[in-house]
């Protein structure tokens, strides 16, 4: 089906009319751009003030895209792991200055006695590769801690940024459940989802599978793959990663409940907005608290920038488990202290703390960039254009 062909984007949901140029551009991926199935929610002042879907949840249209029809949120799960993590620090139980080691022992081995927590959470470890892992190690959590125990560093940590892209979510993961005893994903549920009544889950439920929007290749033609060649640092990052990994084995039962920390989060563009509401909106929403007002001012300090990090090879401007604008990439927005995440189909979530304002929205569609493509943009700047 062509872009031309798609006239019915049946939108639904509900638009402050201050926002409408939001509603134009959602309708428009669906009349213009080739839109499958996506959503959008926006925060603006501590209230919803946008939420919006439409499509469909499959590439064939058949199944309705639903207001609880929940998909995957990719690599935006990283951030809400480095969140874990400043809670603990917000609470007094993680120091982000301390060594990893301190609280993972084992993590010492092989030279990464030095790397500190802080340095986990924002792309700066030199922990960026499993080499000890096998194909398909993401899958079993243990595993891949013990992987990560006796990796060596490519590089002394805080010396250099590179996208974390698989062991991310492990690492924070780990910190979080030697300190707590739960797994990342229980953390996160009992602390930061339930408590705002937000639908998002890293690794679903067996009884969420059939509300689950199946992801779609762009035929545009971006591919993570593309960006691995056979010598690149980020095939050497994806050790673990099963071979092939493609958008077909994300569409399955395993991939979906796995719980993977660093990029197998699934929810609605709804529960993504209200998390970042109430970071946008100093740290609390509708009298939930996730983190105070200097540990949000501490996350979103940067760490690094470069016009080309280590694993991916892409600009970036990184803060403690945050992205931000930078020069030529304002991705967050028109403000350059906004911040947030994306994720590699097109997912975007974001804060703009000056005009408190939160948007997340969430596509089966994936894009034509890596995380960024036309659709993603357009709405991102509709959001803007009266704040």
């Amino acid at each position: 089906m062509t872009a031309a062909e798609v006239i019915d984007p049946n939108v639904q949901g509900t638009c402050d009319p201050a926002f409408a140029a939001v509603r134009d551009a959602l309708e428009r991926n669906f009349t213009e751009r080739g839109e499958i199935g996506s959503a959008v929610c926006i925060y603006h002042q501590g209230q919803k003030v946008v939420d919006l879907w439409g499509g469909h949840q499959d590439a064939a249209r058949t199944i309705p895209w639903r207001e609880d029809t929940m998909c995957i949120f990719y690599s935006i799960a990283k951030s809400l792991c480095a969140l874990c993590v400043h809670i603990l620090a917000d609470r007094g139980l993680v120091d982000l200055e301390a060594p990893v080691a301190d609280y993972w022992p084992e993590f010492a081995q092989n030279g990464k006695e030095a790397v500190k927590v802080r340095h986990i959470i924002s792309h700066h470890c030199g922990v960026c590769f499993n080499d000890a892992a096998d194909a398909g190690d993401i899958f079993d959590y243990d595993k891949m801690i013990r992987v990560l125990e006796v990796q060596e560093l490519a590089w002394p940590p805080g010396t250099k940024g590179a996208y974390n892209t698989v062991n991310f979510g492990y690492l924070a993961g780990e910190v979080v459940r030697r300190v707590t005893g739960l797994p990342i994903r229980q953390f996160l549920r009992e602390n930061v989802c339930e408590p705002l009544g937000a639908d998002y889950k890293i690794g679903v439920d067996e009884a969420d599978l059939e509300r689950v929007a199946d992801i779609s290749p762009n035929p545009e033609g971006f591919s993570m793959a593309s960006k691995a060649g056979p010598d690149s640092p980020l095939l050497r990052a994806w050790t673990a990663m099963p071979k092939p990994f493609d958008t077909a084995a994300h569409n399955t039962a395993e991939f979906r409940t796995a719980g993977i920390p660093s990029f197998g989060g699934f929810g609605t563009a709804r529960a993504m907005a209200r998390i970042y509401a109430a970071l946008a909106n100093g740290g609390e929403i509708d009298g939930v608290r996730l983190l105070s007002a200097g540990a949000i001012a501490r996350a979103t300090a940067d760490q690094w920038e470069d016009k080309a990090d280590g694993t991916t090879g892409q600009p970036m401007r990184i803060s403690m488990g945050f992205w931000k604008n930078m020069d030529g990439r304002m991705l967050m927005g028109p403000n350059p202290e906004a911040f947030g995440h994306y994720g590699s189909g097109g997912a975007r979530a974001l804060a703009d703390p000056d005009r408190n304002l939160a948007l997340a929205y969430v596509t089966n569609l994936q894009s034509e960039g890596l995380g960024t493509g036309v659709r993603t943009e357009a709405v991102v700047e509709a959001a803007f254009k009266e704040v």
